[in-house]
């Protein structure tokens, strides 16, 4: 794992290999479409198919990393669970959403379509999928808040994401919606649907933070029935959800969220396995000591621009 963590130190975005338990290793990777070549690309596309084919009718899915649009995967964060024999049997494809607005743009990672191999649910992996990347983003940004946001008529994910970040709304016992919620709800509707598969005619409740007949945009394969929405174990989020939503209609709901101090300190507390705590924070370090390692790099560098700096006479030809 740490020979992974410091191969990757002069690469500008984050590739993390770490292992889960005896069975599965996790990888992390930032921005593929940036930097990875078309084979390496191809590989990893096939392997969210794999998943997707034991789970979803992913002939269906047009949209984000299934649209096999280059471009897309410049725009995701992929976490990609396999046994130790290589088969994948687990993805999340992170979406990072930039939304312009003053006094700067905020960024904004989607949790985005998570997919889990039927044969493998209930084995603790929520922690990894839902979780592990944002943590470790916000590692990286020296523990600098990062809003995070879910869309989703699944009862289960609606809870896990409550429980999981700090000032999540809504929810069925999440405070009040703030301006800061209200203003990135808006820009995300506005510019961000194609993000998660939500077409220009579905509404957008304000009041309740749900979208209204949200299966048209390409994530068609992805729409369920009550009865067959995976429930949470704590039925205040089964009675919220079958309350705020349409399912015969086709609803979503939209959460809000942060990653923070607090929430790394309860996702720490509550979500990660003991055993994998060490490793963990290990691996989180690593990656912080990465984003002060590189600059260093570039900077004893004389060859090479970097920002505003440009190399002397004759170099970085």
């Amino acid at each position: 794992m740490i020979g992974t963590i410091f191969k990757a130190f002069g690469r500008k975005y984050m590739d993390v290999t770490l292992r889960s338990g005896p069975e599965y290793v996790v990888r992390i990777i930032e921005r593929p479409g940036l930097w990875m070549d078309a084979e390496a690309l191809a590989r990893l596309s096939e392997s969210l198919r794999a998943v997707a084919a034991r789970t979803l009718d992913a002939g269906s899915l047009t949209y984000g990393v299934f649209s096999g649009d280059k471009s897309r995967m410049g725009a995701v964060v992929i976490t990609l669970v396999s046994r130790q024999d290589g088969t994948p049997i687990a993805f999340n494809a992170l979406a990072v959403m930039t939304l312009e607005g003053a006094p700067r743009a905020v960024e904004v990672l989607h949790l985005g379509l998570v997919v889990v191999d039927p044969d493998e649910r209930s084995k603790n992996l929520s922690w990894v999928l839902y979780g592990l990347t944002c943590f470790l983003i916000f590692f990286r940004r020296q523990f600098r808040p990062v809003w995070v946001s879910n869309v989703t008529q699944v009862p289960a994910v609606v809870g896990m994401v409550s429980q999981m970040f700090s000032d999540v709304w809504p929810g069925p016992d999440k405070g009040r919606r703030t301006l800061n919620h209200l203003l990135l709800a808006h820009r995300i509707m506005d510019t961000q649907r194609h993000v998660f598969g939500v077409g220009p005619d579905a509404g957008f409740e304000e009041e309740k933070f749900v979208i209204t007949d949200a299966y048209t945009g390409g994530s068609d394969g992805l729409k369920k029935t009550w009865e067959s929405a995976p429930k949470h174990r704590d039925d205040r989020y089964n009675m919220f959800c079958a309350k705020q939503l349409d399912y015969e209609r086709g609803d979503d709901i939209l959460q809000l969220g942060r990653m923070d101090l607090a929430a790394m300190r309860s996702y720490l507390a509550r979500q990660v396995p003991k055993s994998a705590v060490i490793g963990l924070l290990l691996t989180a370090g690593l990656v912080a000591l990465r984003r002060l390692v590189l600059p260093a790099v570039h900077w004893a560098d004389a060859s090479k621009s970097w920002s505003i700096l440009r190399p002397r006479k004759g170099a970085d030809q």
